[in-house]
């Protein structure tokens, strides 16, 4: 069990080979959402360790462990996140501080309301492997909308997201943890409730909100770690 949303299975997939300096041990290591495995969508491409004898333990990791926490987590609804008010660590997001962007916000709501977020992935995270990091390509979707003083929503718009992210890894205490960071962000407006508007005049409290509530919040989960055969 890693956490509430996935677990992973180490099995063997051949028997150990031993040689006179050191054993080699084959294992396939599959993540899957938590109390469903299924059958994985990829298949595991083969690959060797470089011939190294510095150290007692070499661990290495194929894109396919990776790939398979990528559509555990997907499953799960991990890259779903709703940002309001209330939870919002360093300022209050209202429709003001979108009105001064969009005038069409501003004649929307004559006193400031209350905005939420709602992000979500749209498809599987791409995973790319690296020497001791990978990148993650995500496609996504972030709907904002107004909170009305009745406690309903009504939607103002919805932007696309195109994010390049990495994360790096190492190893601490029998887990492998990793720390993201955000390497780049594409917004495209979707849809829109309050006219057409000028994307990129949004993009840096929009990137603002995502480097202050969602890194952070991803970090705190990837430093809790996977726990190692």
């Amino acid at each position: 069990q890693i956490d509430d949303l996935a677990e992973v299975d180490y099995s063997l997939s051949s028997l150990p080979a031993v040689f006179r300096p050191f054993i080699d041990l084959d294992l396939k290591g599959v993540v899957f959402p938590a109390g469903n495995y299924t059958d994985s969508l990829y298949v595991p491409a083969s690959f060797t360790i470089l011939d190294q004898s510095d150290s007692m333990l070499y661990l290495a990791f194929s894109e396919y462990f990776f790939q398979t926490s990528s559509f555990a987590y997907y499953t799960a609804g991990a890259f779903n996140m709703t940002i309001a008010e209330e939870t919002c660590s360093y300022f209050n997001i209202n429709t003001e501080i979108f009105g001064t962007i969009i005038p069409e916000v501003a004649k929307y709501s004559v006193t400031p309301n209350p905005v939420m977020l709602k992000l979500m992935a749209t498809e599987i995270p791409v995973i790319s492997l690296e020497q001791d990091s990978f990148t993650v390509q995500i496609q996504g979707s972030m709907e904002v909308l107004a909170v009305l003083p009745d406690s309903t929503t009504q939607s103002l718009f919805t932007m696309n997201i195109a994010a390049n992210t990495s994360i790096s890894l190492n190893i601490f205490d029998q887990k492998l943890m990793g720390s993201l960071c955000l390497n780049r962000l594409q917004f495209s407006l979707a849809h829109s409730n309050v006219g057409s508007f000028e994307v990129l005049l949004l993009e840096n409290i929009l990137s603002y909100i995502l480097q202050t509530e969602i890194i952070p919040s991803a970090n705190a989960k990837l430093s809790k770690g996977f726990p190692l055969p």
